[in-house]
């Protein structure tokens, strides 16, 4: 078996697979870092996806019936720790990566700040630090939020009653994601890790096919207007909630350490033609045959009313904002490797019909936390 060259660490999440699969299929040696490890059944559920989407090389080690030239490394790991866990066994393994994908993040709102600390700064930490003992290193690559890390000159570590007030102010979630994307920065600066930040918008479905598997933000809008519990649309004419495909992404984020050679470089990826958010729900009300909301109701309204009332995460209300971003050095690079993004109606309409189709990731539980919002590994 071939030593990697690159690890994935969240490559059990919605964004993380379709990046491993990106990955083998353009026949790199990838290694994951899984809880539980090798035979796990999240190794086993990862392999089984990657087979069932067409891949080679994703063998199971653990199984004799199996062949033995899987091109597909799992070790044990766990980001919340010094080193990652590793065992000294599965670190020589990977002494030749050179390009390192931190896509890991405990994705969930309604956390405290206790839950969602380990996981989204200090587990962004711990990888970036692990990525700087790699002799060999290419890159490191931070999976961040497009609403993350605009701040030219980040500071890290905050006073605590700073980080105190984000976290009241944001929610635990995207609190912890802005001060693990500062962490980040400002750690790969004094330590010398080549650096690239990414920080796509809403991720949706695969273009061709609307496979999600993650629930949260945006779907859960969708999942109210199916079932008739939207009559009143947050936000205002101008509400940018702009998105991304996976596959897009998938693509872009494994171009990137060939790509960049800066010591730091970050880039926004979103599809610029995402209608406005009325111009959206209307589009995948109309597809969807079913009520648009009758009219609008400002944020702030929102946040004052009773949650039972208004179906709205205050969390969420974040996001629905009428901002616009620099996608400047996404759009660069995806025009060096001839990468466009796939027709946006089109590609909000299949993914809808998917969501439909999939229950919106039935059980009902999760419609607070989606397949990618645990920790991974």
């Amino acid at each position: 078996m071939p030593l990697p060259r690159t690890l994935v660490l969240g490559a059990t999440g919605f964004i993380g697979r379709w990046l491993v699969l990106e990955l083998l299929s353009r026949g790199e040696p990838v290694a994951v870092a899984v809880r539980g490890g090798a035979g796990s059944s999240r190794d086993k559920a990862l392999r089984s996806w990657l087979r069932a989407h067409g891949t080679t090389g994703t063998a199971d080690p653990t199984d004799p019936a199996d062949p033995a030239d899987a091109t597909l490394t799992t070790v044990a790991a766990d980001l919340t720790r010094p080193g990652l866990g590793l065992t000294p066994k599965d670190d020589a393994r990977l002494a030749e990566i050179r390009d390192v994908h931190n896509l890991a993040a405990r994705y969930e709102f309604g956390l405290t700040p206790v839950e969602a600390h380990p996981a989204n700064v200090d587990g962004a930490l711990h990888a970036l630090q692990w990525s700087a003992t790699r002799p060999g290193l290419r890159r490191h690559v931070h999976l961040s939020g497009y609403r993350v890390g605009r701040d030219p000159h980040p500071r890290y570590p905050l006073p605590p009653r700073e980080t105190a007030a984000l976290y009241a102010r944001l929610g635990a979630y995207e609190a912890s994601k802005q001060l693990g994307d500062a962490a980040v920065r400002v750690t790969a600066h004094r330590l010398g890790v080549p650096l690239t930040t990414v920080n796509p918008s809403s991720v949706i479905g695969h273009s061709a096919t609307g496979e999600a598997s993650q629930y949260l933000g945006l779907a859960h809008l969708v999942r109210q207007l199916h079932r008739g519990r939207l009559p009143l649309l947050p936000g205002t004419r101008r509400t940018f909630v702009p998105v991304v495909t996976v596959d897009h992404l998938a693509r872009f984020l494994a171009a990137v350490p060939a790509h960049d050679r800066a010591p730091a470089s970050a880039h926004t990826v979103l599809d610029p033609d995402t209608p406005t958010l009325p111009d959206l729900i209307a589009l995948l009300a109309a597809h969807l045959g079913v009520r648009p909301p009758r009219g609008l109701i400002p944020v702030p309204v929102v946040r004052v009313l009773p949650r039972s009332l208004t179906g709205a995460d205050p969390e969420t209300l974040t996001f629905l904002s009428e901002d616009r971003y620099d996608t400047t050095s996404a759009d660069e690079l995806a025009a060096a490797i001839a990468l466009t993004h796939p027709p946006v109606s089109a590609a909000l309409r299949t993914w809808a019909t998917r969501l439909v189709a999939d229950g919106f990731g039935a059980p009902e539980q999760n419609t607070r936390t989606g397949q990618a919002s645990t920790v991974t590994p």
